[in-house]
């Protein structure tokens, strides 16, 4: 049994590599859909065509300012196995905004790690793989091994920080609540990427 579902989600992966793009196409694509007043995935309401035009800017900045180490980066160089970084987005999430630069950046040091983009709604068989607590939580990170196509690990759809951060919270509330949220947004600008960097290190080791 379990080798069949391994080779099942092999055949999943194989296929979503194949309608993948590079981030630099997602960003492209991203700025044109602001240009057309319009989002991706499946529901295309105001507030989500607003998040997206609202993400554009973010990862604009991001994309400026995300700053590595010498430690983070000495790590990241060392790392010798050749992987796909495939991960799973939509322009109108806000931890996508603030996480995809920086997954960007870290893949930058090292030609072993190929950052790849799918849209969640467009692969739900593949997102239905990679659920986290039975929901589609975005953004989602999948490690895979290029030569094996095995998954080595996954990260997402937020650094361990703000993860712990959002389960506090939902213990204590029940819900996030819109107050919440745009603390959250304020604790990504001053973490500044680097919870992420952490994560995506320990990712590599």
């Amino acid at each position: 049994m379990e080798i069949v579902k391994s080779t099942m989600i092999t055949d999943i992966i194989k296929e979503s590599l194949n309608k993948s793009i590079s981030y630099q196409d997602y960003r492209t694509l991203v700025a044109s859909l602001v240009e057309q007043q319009s989002t991706t995935g499946n529901e295309k309401t105001e507030a989500l065509v607003d998040y997206t035009k609202m993400n554009d800017r973010r990862m604009k900045r991001w994309d400026k300012t995300v700053r590595l180490s010498y430690d983070a980066i000495e790590k990241i160089t060392a790392y010798t196995k050749n992987v796909t970084w495939l991960v799973l987005t939509e322009s109108w999430c806000g931890d996508a905004a603030h996480i995809m630069p920086v997954i960007n950046k870290v893949a930058e040091q090292n030609k072993n790690i190929d950052y790849k983009v799918v849209l969640r709604d467009e692969n739900e068989v593949l997102m239905n793989q990679f659920l986290t607590n039975g929901g589609k939580a975005i953004p989602k990170l999948i490690a895979i091994d290029n030569e094996t196509l095995e998954v080595l690990d996954t990260f997402g759809p937020r650094p361990s920080i703000a993860t712990e951060m959002v389960n506090v919270y939902k213990a204590q509330h029940g819900k996030l609540t819109t107050e919440f949220k745009e603390d959250l947004q304020r604790w990504y600008n001053k973490d500044k990427g680097q919870s992420t960097i952490e994560d995506l290190v320990k990712l590599l080791s």
